[in-house]
């Protein structure tokens, strides 16, 4: 018997001083059963931190042609290509190819040092990307947040971004592996 998706629905306001960006967003999140929580709340930081009215979350784990999330221009062409995790050479290559900007959030502690220690190098020809990294200990603050049904207010100010909850609040410094000094939207 094939497991079901366990769905979280998020009610996420984010007030963005960098951008200039104040919204609110009703997020449905659906929860693959191979999906930890940690990245299931690495994908919503994603979300508040490149928050949009076209941004997207793509189809899912096992989906080679779409990322985590993504925005397209009205004409359809990708604005903004999101991974997660440690991406291998070739689909960051792929994405850099389709999107016009493009964002890798790793995680996970010393893999995802160990996967930036090993394609860090290379990745630098790609003009069009930028690697941030996210520290265990915040992903794991991230996950001690997760329910079912979520409040959350995302506040992001000189590239840090404060996720607040009913439950509690996590600081998030972003660690900039590479690409612009800023977060662009």
């Amino acid at each position: 018997m094939a497991l079901n998706a366990t769905i979280h629905k998020v009610e996420l306001q984010v007030s963005d001083m960098d951008r200039h960006y104040y919204a609110g967003h009703a997020l449905t999140l659906a929860r693959h059963p191979s999906e930890t929580a940690e990245r299931l709340m690495v994908r919503l930081l994603a979300f508040a931190l490149y928050a949009d009215e076209r941004l997207e979350f793509g189809k899912g784990l096992s989906d080679e042609d779409e990322p985590a999330l993504w925005r397209k221009a009205y004409s359809g062409e990708i604005e903004l290509w999101i991974e997660l995790g440690q991406p291998d050479e070739a689909r960051i290559r792929k994405a850099c190819g389709r999107a016009r900007q493009v964002v890798v959030v790793s995680y996970g502690g010393n893999a995802a040092e160990l996967w930036w220690n090993k394609l860090g190098h290379t990745l630098g020809r790609h003009r069009n990307l930028s690697v941030l990294d996210i520290p265990a200990a915040t992903v794991a603050e991230l996950a001690a947040l997760l329910q079912r049904g979520m409040r959350l207010q995302a506040l992001v100010q000189d590239g840090q971004l404060q996720l607040i909850s009913e439950t509690g609040a996590v600081a998030v410094e972003p660690l900039r592996r590479m690409g612009a000094a800023e977060l662009v939207g």
